[in-house]
């Protein structure tokens, strides 16, 4: 199998591969597909194997950031992996994301995030479970009586991307926030000209909507905000649709803000849909990191990679003043060991009490670890 990436006029072969392994797309669903796929090919970050010129498997590679304790760090999202129904248990999908992996590392990417629809492959690849996206059910008429300020707040369109990706950046990195991803900029003009969605901007939040379950509830795709004012001007116009939408299904941190403002809080309805990270580059994702203020540590690690062997080996982490290195150090008889899985779930603000238990980490004062890792991660986005 030959692993290239696919031209622009070469997407409509992946047409067959992709229903045969999430479903038929009618020719409006495809159109829509092939929007979004637009930056990615013309990125040269849509792959595909190939036999002669029959499609195996594909995969892409979606240019991202994600934020660590406010910071951002390049991370290559991994998407629409598939592997033809009748070529599977061939070991082809594990040649594609070994090849996927090499690609994260060439394209500079300190990180890499994928939703998985199995988890033993991407396990034995180094990927570990680390976060979730939550979708939370609200009843609408609590938004309602939301009390809000009049905030200049103005529909958002294909124009606005640039502005619309800097206001989700400075409002993740103002909470500190961990796990939400950020779309590369030329990814949000298709997002923007859904006609399905509804886009609201203000000077420091956005909100996306769009009615669900046959125009009988609202789902809430992202609402953010950096000040009390303009979060509660933002679900006001959520929850002005009360009348009509007696549910609203919101995509949320389990932390959210949004949870506090309602008069009434009883019960909820979460789903969650876990992701995996895997640490691509140790020194770039340990530098690029932010960390908890007034946390220091100094902790000799021994990493065990073998998918990405220039992570391997003895280093000496270091911790001070909100920032991170990773440096080549000699071997240490008192060093933290640990393969990639276990540092990426660390990276990720997996406790280590949970994580040495489990079998991920092994030795040393692992405790030293973990107030520089500490998070809890989530996003606001499934791709």
């Amino acid at each position: 199998m030959e692993i290239r990436a696919l031209e622009p006029g070469e997407m409509d072969a992946t047409r067959d591969i992709r229903a045969r392994a999430f479903g038929a797309l009618t020719d409006a669903e495809w159109e829509r597909t092939m929007r979004y796929a637009g930056p990615v090919l013309a990125a040269g970050r849509q792959f595909a194997g190939f036999d002669g010129d029959r499609v195996l498997a594909t995969g892409r590679i979606h240019d991202m950031t994600q934020w660590w304790h406010g910071r951002a760090v390049s991370m290559g999202g991994i998407g629409g992996i598939t592997v033809a129904p009748e070529e599977r248990g061939r070991g082809l999908g594990r040649r594609l994301m070994t090849g996927i992996l090499e690609r994260c590392a060439e394209f500079g990417h300190a990180l890499s995030m994928l939703y998985p629809a199995t988890t033993r492959i991407y396990r034995s690849l180094g990927w570990e479970h680390a976060g979730a996206q939550h979708m939370i059910e609200i009843p609408a008429e609590a938004l309602r009586g939301i009390a809000a300020e009049r905030v200049p707040v103005r529909r958002a369109g294909p124009g606005d991307a640039a502005e619309v990706a800097a206001v989700i950046g400075r409002v993740h990195a103002a909470a500190g926030d961990c796990g939400p991803i950020g779309w590369h900029e030329s990814m949000w003009p298709a997002f923007l000209d859904d006609r399905d969605e509804y886009c609201y901007l203000a000077e420091d939040g956005f909100l996306a909507y769009r009615w669900a379950e046959g125009n009988t509830a609202l789902e809430v795709v992202r609402a953010v905000a950096s000040s009390e004012r303009t979060l509660r001007a933002l679900w006001a116009i959520v929850g002005s649709g009360s009348s009509t939408a007696p549910t609203v299904r919101a995509c949320v941190s389990p932390m959210d803000p949004v949870l506090w403002l309602p008069g009434e809080r009883e019960k909820e309805t979460v789903r969650r849909s876990q992701w995996m990270l895997r640490v691509v580059d140790a020194p770039a994702a340990i530098a690029a990191r932010g960390y908890p203020e007034g946390v220091t540590a100094a902790v000799p690690l021994e990493i065990d990679d073998p998918q990405r062997p220039a992570n391997s080996g003895h280093w000496r982490l270091e911790v001070k003043d909100g920032e991170g290195r990773l440096e080549r150090s000699g071997a240490d008889a008192a060093a933290v060991r640990m393969g990639v899985r276990g540092l990426s779930a660390l990276y990720a603000g997996v406790p280590v009490a949970t994580l040495r238990r489990a079998g991920l980490l092994h030795g040393g004062d692992a405790g030293a670890l973990s107030a520089p890792f500490a998070a809890a991660p989530f996003s606001l986005d499934y791709f």
